[in-house]
């Protein structure tokens, strides 16, 4: 890639031909307003690009014994470094298949001989001009895209800051800690990377999915922020009607989502975190043998992403604290996940628990709650 233009360069040209009265000739027409490169037949050319800075343009002349001027002009157009460099055949030929054969090989412009001067000057200055205007608008692009991607990372941020606020109210109203939320989010990440090496769910998997899994995890319990302090507080055994309310938690968390998709505008469907997240708070509750809440699902008719969130909320929730409860022991813990396999949990998601134990038990102590 040739270098841009600083104020008060000239713009370069290599001129290519095997004859020096042509050399000469094109050399005295030039070199005023352009630096001047030479060569003397295709193999110098090559070798005059090999190095930096490369030229503005080429002059390149079609008839040269050995390489002749359409070879060097496929070989510059192969290599990626040269092949934006604009090349103008110089040429007695006049025939048509001749001008033909040029532009197919990637050459911007002929000029035939006897040389023109004015023509000459002409022809090398308006594709001097065009080379320069596309490398400014290069340069423009560069600076958009560098501009939206600052942007986008902006975006990101404010994007990871509410799902840490929304997340956050949700527990200062619960027993449960931030802790909580950074264990199951990486239990959820760990399962996903793993299963995500498994044709049977490569194609749900992928590196932009496993992302969104983990951003969208923290606001699984989301919905909690509407259930009455009374019950969500409570530290003996909720009754029956009790109960009822709080299972209401999970479809809470899907409206609430739902409805910041709707204030985003956002198209059903659409692959964003907070589809996912929606997924994780309604359904992370289901069990698959349909025995769960909110919705009853079973099997795989439950979201991919709940049946991770409820193997990772689950085995939290019993190595964890409660005013009920003290903490089980891992292995405790690890026995009653897998005695839930096929009942209460994805099998898959059970055997990827399994194969993950310590791991899992790594990510319990990085972020104990005793720390």
């Amino acid at each position: 890639m040739s270098m841009p233009l600083q104020n008060g360069d000239k713009p370069r040209i290599l001129i290519v031909d095997d004859e020096p009265i042509n050399l000469k000739v094109m050399a005295d027409m030039l070199r005023d307003s352009y630096g001047l490169i030479v060569a003397k037949d295709g193999p110098q050319a090559l070798a005059r690009l090999a190095g930096d800075p490369l030229p503005d343009l080429i002059l390149l002349d079609v008839m040269m014994p050995g390489m002749d001027g359409v070879e060097v002009c496929r070989r510059l157009k192969e290599d990626a470094r040269t092949r934006d460099l604009p090349v103008i055949f110089i040429t007695a030929m006049g025939q048509v298949h001749d001008e033909t054969r040029g532009f197919e090989v990637g050459a911007v412009d002929y000029i035939t001989k006897p040389i023109s001067p004015p023509v000459v000057l002409a022809r090398v200055r308006t594709h001097i001009a065009l080379r320069e205007a596309r490398r400014a608008l290069a340069d423009q692009n560069r600076q958009l895209e560098d501009r939206v991607a600052e942007r986008t990372r902006d975006l990101l941020r404010a994007q990871d800051a509410t799902i840490r606020a929304m997340a956050s109210l949700a527990e200062t109203r619960d027993n449960e800690t931030g802790n909580h939320i950074r264990r199951t989010q990486n239990y959820v990440l760990a399962l996903a990377l793993h299963l995500s090496r498994d044709p049977r769910h490569a194609g749900q998997l992928d590196e932009e999915t496993i992302e969104l899994l983990y951003k969208s995890a923290p606001l699984h319990d989301v919905g909690k922020v509407g259930i009455p302090d009374s019950i969500l507080l409570k530290p003996g055994k909720l009754t029956d009607d009790e109960f009822h309310i709080m299972k209401t938690h999970a479809a809470l968390g899907h409206d609430a989502i739902f409805a910041a998709e709707g204030q985003a505008d956002m198209a059903a469907g659409e692959s964003s975190f907070l589809r996912i997240a929606r997924e994780i708070a309604h359904g992370h509750h289901e069990r698959w043998d349909g025995a769960g809440y909110p919705q009853g699902l079973a099997g795989e008719a439950i979201p991919l992403s709940a049946r991770l969130m409820a193997v990772a909320d689950v085995y939290d929730a019993l190595i964890s604290r409660r005013c009920y409860k003290p903490p089980f022991p891992h292995e405790k813990a690890a026995a009653i996940i897998r005695e839930g396999s096929g009942s209460h949990f994805d099998p898959a998601v059970v055997a990827a628990f399994t194969a993950l134990e310590d791991e899992f038990r790594d990510i319990a102590d990085r972020y104990s709650d005793e720390g």
